[in-house]
């Protein structure tokens, strides 16, 4: 990941480049990584997190239809 510095702006180039690692989730999945996950709850986690993105994709599909 690359972020440019102009004019001599490190503090604009460290938001832009917090921005940029958080829409990536690399600050999310450091943070998920501190600590050892048990397999099980990994499979709750993740399947939680998928319920999650259908039902937002659901909701996003009747918003765009009118509903």
């Amino acid at each position: 990941m690359q972020v440019i510095v102009r004019d001599n702006n490190v503090e604009q180039a460290h938001r832009v480049l917090k921005k940029k690692l958080q829409r990536e989730g690399v600050l999310r999945e450091v943070k998920m990584k501190r600590f050892f996950e048990k397999p099980s709850e990994k499979r709750v986690r993740e399947k939680a997190e998928s319920l999650r993105r259908t039902r937002k994709f659901q909701r996003k599909k009747r918003e765009k239809a009118g509903y």
